[in-house]
């Protein structure tokens, strides 16, 4: 890890007292706490953290900061600092010194924000005190296509899944130095494969808590839950827009020129669409509120792009009616790539 400036760091100024360090660590560590950024920020947000834990580690000590303030980079007799590979060196005392009494950081958000917020962003280190017997909950997102969602029943997915570390049991420390297996994150990242039943009303976003699928308990305890994430995305036969869905819908000329009412699949149920006579290609067609659940009590749109086509298998009368069109020399189609008409 390569020298940095840990005034900047924790944007206080070189002559600051150890009450403002100490004030301007709080606020960092709660801003770029690892619990608070889930998902696509967690990276940089875990980076962040220990840069923050590296800054006070030095100067929150009277020795260190002497040595950073009269060396620099040179701090510890001459070297870069490099700590031990897959450890921080800054202890449970010192953390705990931090944000004041021995419940750490858990402490510090209750008696900033309240116990609830407490629970939820600090409250992994007091877990094995309050809720020893229950194991701990993960969480995961799945992707899951449109044609997955329509086709309904139950469907085996490995999903990757956040869950509390084993070797500090999601405190961030081990023994007295910060984790090295998950480098006082307090979680790591594996996957796992469940078994869901998709629900009739799925929707992007929406969260499913399967009881039980989360972390083993202790002593015998209940399961913790795993929290699912659906995350709908687009496919060849259905697009999604929001809570509308758009899929194209094949008719043949003879449909598309006298109009026809065709059964058409929707995310809410079978439904008829009426095509009306001499539709085009491309023509789109609107169902309301066949779309997706919109999660506040209503729907979204279906709509139908009509694409002309034939069936896959014609009879002898029928190729010879279509021989005689062709043989009657019709106006020539346009549009798209034809040029002038296309030839005849």
């Amino acid at each position: 890890m390569k020298f940095q400036d840990y005034y900047e760091v924790l944007g206080v100024a070189r002559d600051a007292s150890p009450e403002e360090i100490k004030k301007a660590y709080r606020k960092l560590a709660l801003k770029w706490h690892p619990d608070r950024h889930q998902g696509a920020g967690e990276e940089e947000a875990e980076a962040r953290f220990k840069r923050i834990s590296e800054a006070h580690e030095v100067l929150s000590d009277p020795d260190k900061r002497a040595r950073y303030d009269r060396f620099g980079e040179h701090w510890e007799h001459g070297q870069d600092f490099t700590p031990p590979p897959g450890e921080q060196r800054f202890t449970r005392e010192e953390f705990e010194r931090a944000f004041g009494g021995a419940g750490g950081f858990s402490e510090f958000f209750e008696s900033m924000f309240g116990d609830q917020t407490s629970r939820e962003f600090g409250g992994r280190a007091r877990q094995h005190a309050r809720y020893r017997h229950r194991g701990s909950d993960v969480r995961a997102e799945l992707p899951l296509t449109l044609g997955q969602v329509l086709a309904g029943g139950k469907s085996a997915f490995e999903v990757p899944v956040v869950r509390a570390c084993d070797l500090c049991g999601g405190v961030g420390f081990s023994g007295q130095h910060v984790c090295p297996a998950c480098g006082g994150v307090g979680h790591v990242r594996e996957a796992r494969r469940v078994e869901l039943k998709i629900p009739e009303k799925a929707r992007d976003g929406l969260v499913l808590r399967l009881a039980g699928l989360g972390e083993p308990g202790v002593e015998g305890g209940e399961a913790g839950d795993l929290l699912l994430t659906l995350r709908l995305v687009s496919d060849d036969a259905w697009r999604l827009d929001g809570a509308d869905v758009e899929a194209d819908l094949a008719v043949a000329p003879w449909e598309a020129w006298f109009g026809a009412e065709v059964e058409v699949r929707t995310p809410r149920a079978v439904a008829t669409a009426k095509v009306p006579p001499r539709s085009k290609a491309g023509a789109r067609l609107r169902l309301r509120g066949q779309g997706l659940d919109d999660g506040k009590g209503g729907s979204g749109e279906f709509y139908l792009v009509l694409r002309l086509a034939l069936p896959d298998e014609l009879g002898p009368r029928q190729v010879e009616l279509l021989d005689e069109l062709r043989k009657s020399a019709p106006p020539p189609v346009r549009g798209g790539a034809r040029r002038d008409g296309g030839a005849r």
